[in-house]
């Protein structure tokens, strides 16, 4: 999780003083990577994903699981192992809560498809090795978030929470909770002072049938003993005197009532909210776990065009990977970690926040550090100027001459046969940007925007980092205050690690091969290691497939806000409509000679309301294409054998599926379990032995027990149950691809071409890719099956492409479902097609 400086923390009164320093040469850092970057290339795709485990104690006795602060000693073990063990394919860092632990692979993985085929036995590797670490009565967990976090007694060996003293203050969560290294405890202190109060998240409760209207959180123990200690020190004070510090920035007025602790939390402190759940401190937000992937950019500008259009996707990912139903033993109404995480960690005072005017405040700042991005980056000039485009697409001389796409990169063998590789890396020539996209006001430090102009930065990198550096770096070491500019990046990252948002484009770091990176930080962690593969193999061919289709996903950065609040509703990836931009497919006529955007083309600016299975499988009768078939097309333009191409789909399967909400997030899935489990009360109330049953379900799925992975089949379909459940190693045939087609407004897909060599004599059900898919069969020839390859629910074909008198075993007349001249194939499927082989019966050219 950031930066982990070691060495002496200041606190906030100390460190508040150099905030000034730090940022001068934060600046100064940057500004020394970019100009030795700026121009530097590199050609091979290196990416990888970072995942956040959760140990959980299984008291089998009393029927409780409570988190684990046993992980910390297990963290020391596994990283004593990574220093010792040759070819070990994990590492490990510690997290803010101290049950938790951080595992990424040991080495980047590479730019070859098969590496892509690596990742889900990698993350099974890292739980392995977690779990030959723990207790007997210990299990690892991929949760987002702990339902029972900050409930009594939800935390092993018990500690109470300390809410007069202490880092975090919690009413709910005691310090020992958090990971002891030093930057861990002086954030959360620093947040809190640097504000002025307590962090304060108020969740709308789920309201279930005997959920109390309106609800009112109990008053917790530990607030019960503070208010004795307040009455106690009244009773001998006037009533000016009464009012502590902790009384005005915490309680209503009603401690000086000489309250028992018996009223509702509402009543007693300023910032609990009837129907809500209360969260109080850093720990409710920073102690979730998510998904993240990082992935390097072969050039400056390759970086800042799959930030920008990776934008959109992130809050449609959030929605689509949600699993954080329940907080502190409650269930809520919302589905994500998201807005907890952000109120968190949010320091903004009450000037900054806009509740008082500004005064000693420099800025109104709208966000807290944890949230969306602000602005796009656009692809920026070219920096890098010695090479000339050939077209709109990619660079031929760059790619023929710098091994973009050859299988020997690695050891500088251009000449070498050419692999399956994804690094399709490309100048960005084409520019989908418009100013009208960064419709949001930007709060930047107009200082450092000019010093960074004057030193050579573009406009939108310049005002992103003086965006960034609007904050407070909010720990400081007072042994890294004075560096050496040339050499350490560590001023700058101390403000850049501190700005959590849904994106982060990444300089290089100094003295180091590492080139231009994003991190993709919005989606949440999911329960399996197959389901976190699939998310995390998914982004990366999103990225490969914006690249070399020249995609288009920008949309007014505000409408990526709006979406942001959509997707943390209750099922939104079922239930809500996003913005989406409908021609993401870029035609020639959109570009002026040098690639920059006809500004007159505003019928190609569409965006609209959506919902999540349009976007990503697409709408034939909208003409909208879908992410899943566009990265097929990107596959099929590689060359793949039938096996790798088979495990590809398993996952590009299931998150079709859960896109088309077949398969539900997480968060549905728990929140199902949690109401229908016996110890439920229709009350809301999430009681311990529900999250023991839950947490050994989860163990017996990732243990691969088949009671257990039936129980989770409707959130990970039967992918879960392993490659070979579905799709035999010989299942598709990919024949080939076309080029570009002019068939379809002249902007189709490269045509698909699948055989399927298990059952060649019946008739397949996949006629998925609709309309921006263009088949030629009188150039083609194909067979189909009925095999479960790429099951959709309804298929239809136009009879009048069917030359009756060449179906041997079926009259059209018999066949029912025909509607609007249309046939569903689902009727024939099962019927015997002996002498069906190439389907010559299908006339001339189907648009699917």
């Amino acid at each position: 999780m950031g930066l982990l400086s070691l060495g002496t923390p200041l606190p906030w009164s100390e460190a508040y003083k150099h905030a000034d320093h730090v940022r001068k040469h934060g600046i100064i850092q940057f500004l020394n990577i970019w100009r030795k970057e700026k121009t530097h290339r590199r050609t091979n795709l290196l990416w990888g994903d970072e995942i956040e485990y959760t140990i959980v104690n299984m008291n089998k006795g009393s029927h409780k699981a409570r988190l684990s602060l046993h992980a910390a000693e297990v963290l020391h073990q596994l990283q004593e192992d990574e220093k010792a063990k040759k070819n070990y394919n994990a590492s490990w860092k510690p997290e803010y809560g101290k049950y938790m632990i951080e595992g990424t692979p040991n080495q980047p993985y590479g730019s070859t498809i098969n590496d892509l085929l690596t990742v889900e036995n990698n993350m099974k590797e890292r739980r392995r090795l977690i779990r030959e670490k723990l207790n007997k009565d210990e299990i690892v967990t991929s949760m987002t978030t702990f339902p029972t976090l900050g409930a009594p007694d939800f935390v092993y060996p018990p500690f109470l929470p300390t809410p007069d003293s202490g880092s975090s203050q919690s009413l709910y969560i005691p310090d020992e909770a958090i990971t002891s290294h030093a930057r861990f405890p002086t954030l959360t202190a620093n947040i809190r002072k640097r504000r002025g109060s307590k962090v304060a998240i108020n969740l709308p409760i789920y309201k279930d049938k005997k959920t109390p209207s309106p609800f009112l959180e109990p008053c917790p123990e530990s607030l019960a003993k503070i208010l004795e200690k307040e009455n106690n020190i009244n009773k001998n004070l006037s009533e000016s005197e009464k009012i502590s510090d902790l009384s005005k920035k915490l309680f209503t007025k009603i401690i000086n009532s000489n309250s028992d602790g018996k009223q509702s939390l509402p009543e007693i402190v300023n910032d609990a909210k009837a129907d809500h759940v209360y969260l109080d401190c850093m720990c409710f937000g920073m102690g979730c776990s998510c998904l993240q992937i990082t992935f390097q950019a072969c050039c400056i500008e390759e970086a800042r065009k799959l930030y920008d259009l990776l934008a959109p996707i992130s809050p449609i990912m959030l929605a689509l990977t949600a699993g954080a139903p329940a907080y502190k033993g409650y269930l809520t109404d919302t589905d994500c970690r998201w807005n907890v995480i952000s109120g968190s960690v949010d320091d903004r005072n009450e000037e900054e926040r806009g509740l008082k005017p500004l005064k000693n405040a420099r800025f109104k700042i709208n966000k807290s550090r944890y949230d969306s991005i602000d602005s796009y980056l656009s692809p920026g000039p070219q920096y890098f100027r010695n090479h000339q485009f050939k077209n709109h697409y990619y660079n031929e001389d760059y790619k023929e001459n710098h091994c973009c796409n050859t299988a020997h990169h690695h050891s500088g063998d251009c000449k070498g046969k050419e692999e399956s590789h994804i690094s399709d890396c490309c100048f960005p020539s084409v520019n989908h940007y418009k100013p009208k996209y960064n419709d949001i006001p930007l709060v930047f430090d107009k200082d450092i925007y000019k010093k960074l102009l004057k030193n050579g930065v573009d406009d939108l990198l310049a005002k992103h980092i003086a965006h960034l550096f609007i904050r407070d770096p909010i720990v400081i070491f007072n042994e890294l205050l004075n560096q050496n500019d040339k050499k350490s990046m560590d001023h700058f990252e101390n403000i850049q690690s501190t700005n959590w948002q849904t994106l982060r484009f990444k300089p290089p770091p100094s003295n180091s091969d590492i080139g231009w990176r994003v991190e993709f930080r919005s989606m949440e962690i999911q329960l399996t290691d197959f389901a976190n593969a699939a998310f995390s193999i998914f982004i990366v061919l999103l990225t490969r497939t914006i690249l070399a289709f020249n995609l288009n996903f920008y949309i007014p950065i505000s409408k990526v806000d709006e979406n942001m609040k959509t997707a943390q509703v209750r099922d939104a990836a079922r239930t809500k409509k996003f913005w989406f931009r409908k021609n993401i497919i870029p035609t020639d006529s959109q570009f002026k000679s040098d690639g920059s955007h006809k500004d007159e083309d505003e019928d190609e600016d569409i965006y609209e309301l959506m919902t999540i299975n349009e976007i990503f499988n697409g709408n034939p009768e909208k003409d909208i294409t879908g992410l899943i078939p566009l990265i097929r097309s990107y596959l099929s333009s590689k060359r793949i054998d039938t096996n790798t191409f088979a495990s590809l789909e398993r996952y590009l399967y299931f998150i079709s599926k859960r896109a088309s909400g077949e398969l539900v997030t997480d968060a549905v899935w728990i929140r199902n379990f949690i109401i229908s489990h016996k110890d439920y009360k229709q009350d809301s109330i999430v009681k311990s032995s529900i999250v023991y049953d839950l947490c050994k379900i989860l163990e017996g799925i990732n243990i691969g027990r088949q009671d257990a992975l039936m129980r989770i089949h409707s959130t990970v379909g039967d992918g879960v149950f392993g490659s070979k459940s579905i799709f035999s190693s010989d299942h598709i045939n990919i024949i080939n691809s076309t080029p570009f087609c002019n068939y379809y407004k002249k902007n189709c897909l490269p045509c698909l071409k699948y055989q399927c060599i298990t059952h060649p004599n019946k008739i397949c059900q996949h006629l998925q890719y609709k309309r921006f898919v263009h088949l030629n069969l009188n150039r083609q020839r194909r067979k189909y099956c009925n095999h479960r390859c790429f099951l959709t629910d309804v298929d239809r074909i136009n009879p009048k492409l069917l030359d009756e008198s060449l179906l041997p075993s079926t009259n059209l007349n018999t066949i029912t479902n025909i509607n609007n001249n249309e046939i569903d194939l689902t009727s024939i499927k099962n019927q015997d097609l002996s002498s069906v082989h190439t389907l010559p019966w299908l006339k001339q050219e189907i648009i699917y």
